[in-house]
């Protein structure tokens, strides 16, 4: 239950309000945002909220249960505010939004409306539309483990045990010629063809600095890498862009073990029966089917 406070219940009474919109948006990279549909930049709680940000809200609707409450913002492309680049990028994939009421006359009056997650976005010519999840919807993601051949760790993470950063696992590059989302490259250490199959690529410089890409493909030709990305950047990559780039993990068993040393670590059951088991039928010549191990 929200608490409004005596002075903002008047207001809100009133015939006439001095109400407007304020967004704060916290990117994941801790960067905070904040737009106003007022006419003049608000500030409060330690951030700016600017105005002439051109953004339109919608009403973020629930119901009961647990079903995520869905709404939108949209908006239009401004050079020092959210740009079309950044949201190509991923820069605000995940970010969260908290939606103010605030009295533009006395900030200290303001109402927390909701507090939403940005999901899909949609970019157009000129502006752009996101949609804002309340938050119930992490109610709908995976929790726990699932019974399921290939390892359910994230390559790098706690579970995993995998040390990115160690010796023969990242490398650093420069492109040597690039279409949109496949280039040329130069690696500082030679690599087999494709051990960054799956892996992730970060640009340390030019237009697309400090985005990250999943990369699909990874071939060596003699002296230079072949890589192509699953996504193009927002700008197209240049000769002489450099960028660092991990090792990918396809999440069987046989990488695990071979390509890493590290099945001690495996997070998956790589010994689940499959559906072959499943409608297969007795058979003098097929394995016992007694409940028993099959790799015994």
């Amino acid at each position: 239950m929200r608490i409004v406070s005596a002075s903002l219940g008047a207001k809100l009474d009133a015939h006439a309000s001095t109400f407007c919109n304020c967004w704060r948006l916290t990117r994941r990279d801790g960067v905070v945002q904040g737009f106003t549909d007022h006419d003049t930049d608000i500030a409060f709680a330690g951030a700016t909220f600017r105005a002439g940000a051109a953004l339109t809200p919608t009403q973020i609707e629930s119901g009961v249960g647990f079903a995520p409450g869905t709404g939108e913002v949209a908006g239009a492309f401004l050079g020092d505010g959210v740009t079309e680049d950044d949201l190509a990028n991923g820069v605000y994939d995940g970010a969260s939004v908290e939606i103010w009421l605030v009295d533009w006359s006395a900030p200290d009056d303001r109402l927390l409306l909701d507090i939403a997650t940005i999901g899909e976005v949609k970019r157009g010519e000129f502006a752009f539309s996101a949609e804002l999840r309340s938050g119930a919807h992490y109610f709908d993601q995976q929790r726990g483990r699932v019974y399921q051949r290939n390892c359910q760790a994230d390559f790098g993470d706690a579970r995993c045990g995998i040390a990115l950063d160690a010796l023969g696992l990242s490398s650093t590059g420069h492109i040597v010629s690039a279409t949109r989302d496949t280039m040329s490259a130069t690696l500082s250490a030679p690599f087999e063809a494709g051990f960054f199959t799956n892996g992730v690529l970060t640009f340390t410089s030019g237009a697309n600095s400090g985005a990250r890409f999943a990369i699909k493909t990874h071939r060596q030709d003699s002296a230079q890498a072949q890589i192509a990305l699953w996504s193009a950047p927002a700008q197209d990559p240049v000769a002489g862009d450099t960028f660092s780039i991990v090792a990918g993990c396809d999440k069987s068993p046989d990488a695990c073990q071979n390509k890493f040393a590290n099945i001690v670590n495996f997070r998956g059951f790589p010994h689940m029966p499959g559906n072959d088991r499943v409608i297969a039928y007795p058979s003098p010549l097929a394995p016992t089917m007694d409940g028993g191990s099959f790799f015994r």
